[in-house]
């Protein structure tokens, strides 16, 4: 048995009280939960915040760069007008409307790094939605296959990813450019990749980007129906399709 001094214990609940410390967390830290906020129930809001890698398989917070696109109506009309904030534990990101993405304009804004939990704020004129908080997934990393691997593209090609918790969904997407189509998994930390999924050639090694996609999502109750905010990370890996004498 270890004897602590009664004036350490004291100072110690002191110190607990004075810094907020001993173990507790606020509402954007990582593991905090969601929130559906609250609102007037007015407007039609669907956002997203975004996070891409700034390497392949990427481990760090600061690895990624996230971006935030929201789309706001009320009554089928675009909201161009008002305060449109995303916050995490890096603070505040203000979104600027653009007239011109999507249909009739999103409000849209970038933050460093990945925060893994965002929360969307909404004022415009008397309406509001405020206080939605999405927990994102936390970061994935591939173990199977290594990055740059040379593979073999007319057999099955398993994959592994290594995550802390399973998020609502996942999207792989295999590609040699823009990404490739996107085949709905579930997040179990592997997958089986049919045969042929990968781009080859007759003549020469073809690098494919494999990329997964994690996403969490939360319905805020203090707006309209139809609404949805959530919070998606991808990672990538390189991978090389040695030359396949039956491609296309």
């Amino acid at each position: 048995m270890i004897w602590v001094p009664m004036r350490n214990m004291f100072l110690s609940a002191s110190l607990c009280l004075v810094v907020g410390a001993c173990g507790t967390s606020g509402p954007l830290d990582p593991g905090s939960g969601d929130s559906t906020g609250s609102g007037t129930g007015t407007l039609v809001v669907n956002g997203n915040a975004a996070a891409q890698p700034n390497v392949p398989n990427a481990t760090q917070p600061s690895d990624f760069v996230t971006d935030f696109s929201v789309q706001i109506t009320l009554n089928n009309v675009v909201i161009t007008t008002g305060t449109v904030t995303m916050t995490s534990s890096s603070g505040a990101v203000t979104l600027t409307f653009h007239p011109n993405q999507g249909a009739g304009g999103r409000w849209e804004g970038t933050g460093a790094g990945y925060n893994e939990v965002y929360q969307l704020d909404v004022i415009s004129g008397p309406d509001t939605v405020r206080g939605v908080r999405v927990d994102g997934p936390d970061i994935h990393t591939f173990s199977v296959p290594l990055a740059g691997a040379v593979v073999d593209s007319t057999v099955a090609l398993p994959l592994a990813w290594k995550r802390h918790s399973p998020a609502d969904a996942a999207v792989l997407r295999v590609g040699d450019g823009g990404g490739g189509i996107g085949i709905t998994i579930a997040d179990t930390g592997s997958y089986m990749m049919a045969p042929a999924s990968l781009n080859s050639s007759k003549d020469r090694a073809q690098t494919n980007i494999i990329r997964l996609t994690r996403t969490n999502r939360v319905t805020p109750t203090g707006a309209a129906g139809g609404s949805e905010l959530s919070v998606s990370i991808e990672n990538s890996i390189d991978v090389v399709a040695q030359i396949n004498p039956n491609a296309p």
